[in-house]
């Protein structure tokens, strides 16, 4: 784990096409899987807004990473329009996840806040591991930064699960897990502006150098 996060080890950082990395993803796809069950589970026991977000988020990263496996040895080109495809789905998720807070907002109650907790803290253990094995690739094309940016932003929104948690516990009220649900719905629109900007200009024509 603490391996990943150094940049001079055999510079395996530099390329997604390594068994390292492969590696990683397969860790990463495992984790995101299990937790969206649990996660998906514990928001409709709980009613928690946040939980069901962070459900939602895992199922979406569980599929960039199969995803990702998928095209590692694939050219560039092909890779950023992947990046492209899941930059667009962040953005939709972080607009879904608006819709449902509003709603909830005028027709919610609060959740079960110690439930709320216990999965926020699995969720960002989860988080915390993956996104450490990635932090070396961080900086690679845009495939590699949505992979990335998808499992810090997770980790993110955990700490803030766990958060409103003890908030809900405190007021008795449900404004603390819509504001989570708020926070990760930015973050999810904040991320596919980046790796939708990053694809775009992968995706431009290089120049032909002159004769």
């Amino acid at each position: 784990m603490s391996h990943a996060c150094h940049h001079d080890h055999d510079h395996h950082h530099a390329t997604g096409n390594s068994r390292a990395y492969r590696r990683v993803l397969w860790v990463a796809l495992v984790l995101n899987a299990a937790m969206a069950v649990v996660e998906l589970t514990a928001g409709s026991l709980a009613d928690s807004l946040a939980l069901w977000a962070d459900s939602a988020d895992f199922i979406a990263d569980a599929a960039n990473y199969a995803i990702s496996l998928a095209v590692l040895a694939s050219s560039l080109t092909l890779r950023a329009r992947v990046a492209w495809v899941k930059g667009a789905a962040m953005g939709l998720i972080g607009v879904a996840v608006l819709a449902k807070a509003v709603w909830a907002s005028l027709h919610g109650a609060p959740p079960q806040a110690l439930t709320m907790g216990v999965v926020g803290v699995a969720a960002l253990a989860a988080n915390v591991v993956v996104a450490l094995m990635l932090y070396a690739w961080r900086e690679g094309d845009a495939n590699m930064r949505a992979v990335w940016l998808c499992s810090r932003n997770d980790a993110l929104g955990n700490i803030a699960v766990v958060v409103a948690a003890g908030l809900v516990a405190w007021t008795g009220t449900a404004w603390p897990d819509l504001a989570v649900a708020t926070v990760m719905a930015v973050l999810a629109l904040s991320s596919a502006r980046v790796v939708m900007r990053q694809a775009r200009q992968e995706l431009k024509p290089k120049p032909t150098p002159a004769p």
